[in-house]
């Protein structure tokens, strides 16, 4: 048991994980319209932690309003979505896991309809509202054009952030990550291909990258010092003259003199025209590569469903936790599953006992 890395312990700042598989933040798109959780957020996020996962990790949460991707997200906007989490966290912690959050804006990708409505852009006579966006680009065809922000506005959206990181962390999560990922609007500052501006905020990659290490600094500032700061990004964009692994390992270089912790590696997701092949394990090289490059702690996804794979990420130094998500939402027991593989035994709770002896 102690030769198998995946469960060992991962202590960062004042925070320890019982083992390294974390949930990936997944949008679950069923949060009432003002931003609260559901019952639905509390079982799934819940059995997650039954089912064994070190860290828990609830989807992108939006920071504003206007910064859902769909009126059904999660937000931590106001004081009164504080309590409305407790019950979640909580609970999460009374099975050994570490709740977490991942605090987001969706930019220009934002007002859009449930994915298995059709994922439609929602107008404001049916209850949506008008994207924004470091310049007034948008995704593709089917979106809008974003309005553009200006700096007084950046510089509101940037304390939006940092109120979100305090309101988390009353309300009970001991990890704050920031999405800067997937097209979304830090992504979007990052992009040369998603931001035309002119001013300190665009051009040059110091300028590009100006937006999220603000983020970064403001909530590192605001959140106690043995709480763990994340970003996931995405590392390359696939696309020519994009943002790339170059930029992610300089970026990470500058975020972990702030004080961030680990980055977590993804890809993808700010252009519409981008082709990747897909495999088990594909991004695992961009957290492999960041770690080698930087001090960062760094997580790995993507197609990650075998135990032993999973356990080869961590004993092999590729990352340092890896984040499973669809394959948890086919078996949300997937860690005792796996703890099993690896070293024949299993830690499911009491309540589950009887499945040791059948």
């Amino acid at each position: 048991m102690s030769n198998i890395k995946l469960f060992s312990p991962l202590s960062i700042r004042g925070v320890t994980t019982k083992n390294r598989i974390a949930v990936s933040p997944m949008c679950q798109y069923s949060a009432k319209t003002d931003g609260h959780p559901t019952p639905w957020h509390l079982v799934h996020l819940g059995t997650r932690a039954v089912g064994g996962a070190g860290l828990i990790m609830a989807e992108a949460t939006a920071v504003t309003p206007e910064g859902r991707i769909s009126p059904w997200d999660l937000g931590i906007w106001d004081d009164d979505h504080v309590h409305s989490f407790l019950k979640i966290t909580d609970f999460i912690k009374t099975q050994g896991s570490v709740p977490a959050i991942q605090l987001a804006h969706a930019g220009r990708k934002a007002s859009r309809d449930k994915p298995w409505m059709g994922g439609t852009k929602i107008n404001k006579q049916n209850g949506g509202w008008s994207p924004v966006a470091p310049s007034p680009i948008p995704f593709d065809d089917d979106y809008d054009i974003p309005i553009e922000l200006s700096t007084s506005d950046i510089e509101q959206i940037i304390k939006r952030f940092s109120n979100a990181a305090t309101r988390s962390i009353n309300a009970g999560f001991q990890v704050i990550e920031l999405h800067f990922a997937h097209g979304y609007l830090a992504c979007e500052f990052m992009s040369p291909l998603s931001n035309k501006r002119e001013d300190c905020y665009g051009g040059s990659l110091d300028n590009r990258i100006r937006f999220p290490l603000e983020v970064c600094a403001e909530v590192r500032r605001v959140i106690p010092d043995n709480i763990p700061l994340f970003i996931r990004i995405s590392a390359t964009e696939y696309v020519e003259n994009g943002w790339d692994i170059n930029h992610s390992i300089y970026l990470s270089n500058k975020a972990s003199k702030i004080g961030v912790d680990l980055v977590d590696c993804s890809s993808g997701g700010n252009s519409s025209k981008h082709t990747v092949v897909s495999y088990p394990g594909y991004q695992v090289s961009y957290a492999r590569e960041i770690k080698e490059k930087t001090d960062m702690y760094t997580g790995a996804v993507g197609m990650i469903t075998d135990p032993i794979q999973a356990n080869n990420i961590i004993e092999t130094e590729e990352a340092d936790i890896v984040l499973i998500g669809r394959e948890l939402l086919r078996n949300p027991y997937w860690p005792n599953y796996a703890k099993k593989t690896l070293t024949n035994t299993s830690n499911y709770p009491n309540q589950y006992s009887s499945i040791e002896n059948s």
